[in-house]
């Protein structure tokens, strides 16, 4: 029964997702150039903000039979290792190069994970930035987009929290343009507004990488 109801769900939630279009990804640009055709406000209030709001989590959007999660692992580690039977499913170990810190991470599952995967414009940013507008499938869509998705240290994650640009950098201080274009990538991508601190700070991190391209996934 709780199988049959699942599936009654997963269909469902598939029907959801054809019946809307996601805004459409650009050529390659500059980072510095998408910043400056982002709308500048303060953050709206938190209310109303849960993470249910953001759908389920770790769906299976691009519905290869894998949630999101074990798809960004799949994708960020080396020397994967799956659980068996789960068809390259199911990571349960591997090596990751750590984008925020730059050290190697020996990761296995366990109770106590050292690897996170992290929002790079965090949902409760994102909330407040515009995305309380939002439906929910596309709130849904933004928390499971791998342009959003980072596999990071879990200590380094937890640090950052919900913060911004302005409040919160990689302390790998040569990651910073990835990092930042990429948050620019994601509000683009989804009308998400900036602040006017968070603006500035990613001026001057572009300042120093002026050709820096956003990534388009």
């Amino acid at each position: 029964m709780q199988r049959k109801k699942f599936s009654i769900y997963a269909i469902a939630f598939a029907f959801l997702l054809s019946s809307f279009e996601l805004p459409a990804q650009a050529a390659p640009t500059k980072a510095i150039d998408v910043l400056e055709s982002l709308s500048v406000k303060g953050r709206a209030p938190k209310t109303g903000y849960t993470r249910a709001q953001f759908g389920q989590a770790w769906a299976d959007i691009n519905r290869n039979g894998c949630d999101t999660r074990n798809d960004i692992l799949k994708r960020d580690l080396k020397s994967t290792v799956f659980k068996s039977g789960t068809r390259d499913c199911k990571v349960i170990g591997g090596t990751l190069l750590d984008p925020y810190s730059g050290k190697s991470i020996n990761f296995v599952v366990s109770s106590n994970p050292v690897i996170d995967i992290d929002h790079v414009v965090a949902l409760s940013n994102a909330w407040q930035t515009g995305a309380f507008q939002l439906s929910i499938e596309l709130r849904t869509a933004l928390a499971n987009d791998p342009l959003n998705l980072l596999a990071v240290d879990s200590k380094l994650n937890r640090q950052k929290g919900d913060g911004d640009a302005a409040t919160w950098l990689p302390p790998l201080k040569s990651y910073r343009c990835d990092y930042v274009s990429r948050q620019i990538a994601v509000k683009a991508k989804y009308g998400l507004w900036v602040t006017s601190p968070e603006k500035t700070q990613m001026q001057s991190i572009l300042s120093k990488c002026p050709n820096q391209m956003v990534p388009v996934q």
